[in-house]
This record gives structure tokens, sequence and C-alpha cells, in this order.
């Protein structure tokens, strides 16, 4: 049987991140993709534009509507945007036995905040102790603990303060530093370095989306934590390696590039 996914995030009418982009990846990933949509945006190449976050009545409906009738083997969420929409999803994601990608959205590729300010403590003592993974850039590890990193040597403190918030394992994404594109997994005393060759292309927009997304995919199937993150690195890196210019600003990553060179991401 076919493993089911539920994305819990805002939607990107550019269609590079967000709930389309999760979408993507897991049909590229061979599971099938549900949705609960927590936000509306009016984003493009260039930024957004606009953002309206959905009532809570509307995510738990959505949520409990997915989950009671048609069942997930693991959840991913993305922009949750309030700090009453941060802890609804944590409620709820609490109440379902299954794996759980927490992608802490701060602030999208161009900038915008995504997360308002007062949520931050949410996220912190609600959401991130209800995460099997955690997957926060530098910019939202910097955001939800005050630890700036400047070189790889600091990503191990890094890690350290994001699971002193409870998630069983963290991934600290070192893409903005120079060099290979370094990732630090860990849960506290497990260590994995994953390193990828870093390609001379601006166009990853959704690239954080993604990769919860297909960490997510990889934990339906099955797979063990260090594994599933392993293989949606790979996944992350050839969809880098082939994103595309779209609008006049950042393109988006190429969600079906295995599909369309006629290899395979599974």
């Amino acid at each position: 049987m076919i493993a089911k996914v539920l994305t819990v995030a805002g939607s990107d009418s550019g269609g590079g991140a967000g709930i389309q982009a999760d979408l993507k990846t897991m049909l590229a990933l061979g599971v099938h993709g549900m949705s609960v949509i927590t936000a509306v945006t009016a984003q493009n190449s260039l930024g957004v534009q606009g953002a309206w976050e959905l009532p809570v009545e509307a995510v738990r409906a959505q949520y409990r509507s997915v989950v009671v009738d048609i069942g997930v083997q693991a959840v991913k969420t993305g922009m949750l945007a309030s700090a009453e929409l941060v802890e609804t999803v944590a409620e709820l994601i609490g109440g379902t036995d299954v794996p759980a990608v927490i992608d802490p959205v701060g602030v999208s590729k161009h900038g915008d905040s995504l997360l308002a300010a007062s949520a931050l403590d949410s996220v912190r003592t609600k959401l991130l102790p209800v995460a099997t993974v955690a997957t926060p850039n530098l910019d939202e590890v910097a955001q939800l603990t005050g630890v700036h990193v400047e070189a790889e040597g600091d990503l191990r403190r890094a890690a350290a303060a994001v699971l002193a918030y409870g998630p069983r394992w963290v991934v600290v994404k070192g893409g903005h530093l120079a060099g290979d594109a370094v990732d630090l997994l860990t849960d506290g005393s497990e260590e994995h370095w994953l390193r990828a060759p870093r390609h001379d292309n601006r166009h990853t927009h959704g690239t954080g989306c993604t990769l919860a997304s297909a960490i997510a995919s990889h934990l339906a199937k099955g797979l063990s934590v260090p594994d599933a993150v392993t293989a949606a690195k790979e996944y992350v890196t050839g969809a880098i390696a082939a994103g595309f210019a779209l609008g006049g600003g950042i393109g988006p990553v190429d969600h079906g590039w295995a599909l369309t060179r006629g290899t395979t991401a599974l």
C-alpha cells in the first residue's frame, strides 16, 4: 500500500515552495501527499506580496478530515504564521502517533517574515517538543535560540541549542555557509555530517520545504531517521542542481528532476 504523508503549511501561489513544493516532492518520491493549508500567500519569484492565515477552525477541520478517514504515515509542517496556529497544529500532531518533521519556517527566501514574533515562544515550547526531526536553517536557529553560526564548527553548538527544546533529532542546514553545502543531523549523541557540492545556481526557492517533505516521505516509507535524511539530502541536491529560472527573480528547485531525466529519486 502506498505511504501517505500530510503537509501542514502555507500555499505559495508561484508554485515553488509551501504546499505546492511539498506535494510535488511527495509525488516524485512515490508517496501520496495530502494537505492542510494554514495560510494563503500572494507570492512569486520576487517575494511575498501578501499573506492571509486561515482560521484555526479551518486548519483543525482539514487535519482531522484527513487523519480520521484516510490516515497518515508521516506529517510535515511549514508556514504556521501565528502563535494560535502553532499551538493548534502542535496539539494535533501530538495526538497523531506518526513521525513529524517540523520545518520552523520564519522567513522566506526573499527575507519576508512568515512567522509572527509572538509565535516564536510557541514554536519553542509547543511545536519543537513534538518533532521527530526539526529542520531549521541558520537564520531560524538564530531566531529561535540566539545562536549565530558563522562557520561549520558552530553547527554542533547550534544543534544542541535546538535539541534543548525537545525534538528527537535536528538537522541544522548549513547551506548559507561558504564551501560545500554541509548539514548536521544529530540526536545529541549520534552525529551525521551530510555534505554535497555547492551548485552554481541561484534558483533555490523552496529548498527548505522540499527537504522537510522529502524526509517525511522517506520516514513514511519506513526508513530510519539517518537514512531518511540522507536520501532527502540527495534528492534536494539534485533538485537544486536542476533549478530553473522562473519570473524575474529567484526560481524554484526542480522537484521532478529525476523523473524528467529518466532516473529515479526513490
